[in-house]
């Protein structure tokens, strides 16, 4: 059960209003990285937690958060359209650059939103539940997690230089605080996964005597860079292979059936695979 309070978390009044802006500002609202995907994502993962506790707990605090960070930029995309003061409004209209500006906002904001936010990106295509990250393995989805925040935080990053207007640099501040404690949370958590044993480095932990080993832990050079053995990654107990070679056969689709009218030469299989024969023979 959620209950909600007329009271932003953090205020989003701008001073003046800029409909251009507020078509950017939908990128944090409707992104793949932006406040409702993050929003969904932590509740799906909370409601699908196995482990009550503080894992689930916290998962929730965050993601009754988001809600809230989704109504602040809403608010705030609004009022940068429609409910800046009127004489604001035809102060800026009197040049020319604003006034192109005021007239540059999103049409779907106007046609389909009345004057006001979306649940879509800056580019008007509309939030995709399929952005969200819910897998039940609370390692595999914290790392998405860290993910999500570190890609918000950098658009709120590049979207803070895209204004000069002193009210939405405020919002924009706070929001930049919540991603920095947001990342720095997660990989708190991912540290406490591993400290309390529920999960390890490797996503899942298990299937070890499975897998093929030997392929496990050795980067294979397949670029033509000259440094990739230089990292942590290919020392220690990773292995680097230079001049790896394909263990699998060729790459041929099978004959395809006839009224399908796939262009196909019986003949030139077999050519290939007499040819597979020789080199193999040869080598």
């Amino acid at each position: 059960m959620f209950y909600h309070t007329k009271r932003l978390q953090f205020e989003a009044k701008p001073q003046a209003p800029d409909a251009v802006y507020a078509h950017k500002l939908q990128e944090l609202i409707g992104g793949p990285f932006g406040e409702m995907t993050v929003t969904m994502q932590y509740l799906f993962q909370g409601w699908n937690c196995r482990i009550e506790g503080k894992y689930k707990d916290m998962i929730m605090d965050v993601a009754t958060e988001e809600i809230g960070h989704v109504e602040m930029l809403a608010t705030m995309v609004a009022r940068l359209l429609e409910d800046a003061p009127d004489d604001e409004t035809a102060k800026s209209a009197e040049d020319p650059v604003m006034a192109a500006m005021i007239g540059g906002m999103d049409p779907q904001q106007a046609i389909v939103a009345g004057g006001g936010p979306l649940p879509a990106d800056a580019n008007g295509y509309p939030w995709n539940g399929r952005y969200v990250i819910a897998s039940g393995n609370l390692l595999a989805d914290f790392r998405a997690n860290l993910t999500a925040e570190a890609q918000g935080r950098l658009q709120t990053a590049r979207l803070y230089h895209m204004t000069d207007d002193p009210g939405v640099k405020d919002m924009l501040k706070f929001n930049l605080a919540r991603d920095t404690m947001h990342q720095n949370q997660w990989l708190a958590a991912i540290e406490q996964l591993k400290a309390d044993g529920v999960e390890d480095t490797v996503v899942p932990d298990d299937l070890f005597d499975e897998e093929y080993r030997e392929h496990a832990s050795t980067l294979w050079h397949l670029s033509d860079g000259e440094h990739a053995q230089d990292g942590a990654w290919a020392g220690g107990s990773f292995g680097f292979r230079p001049r790896p070679e394909p263990l699998g056969g060729m790459a041929s689709a099978p004959k395809p059936e006839e009224h399908l009218y796939a262009t196909f030469s019986e003949d030139g299989m077999l050519r290939t695979a007499a040819k597979q024969v020789k080199n193999a023979v040869r080598g």
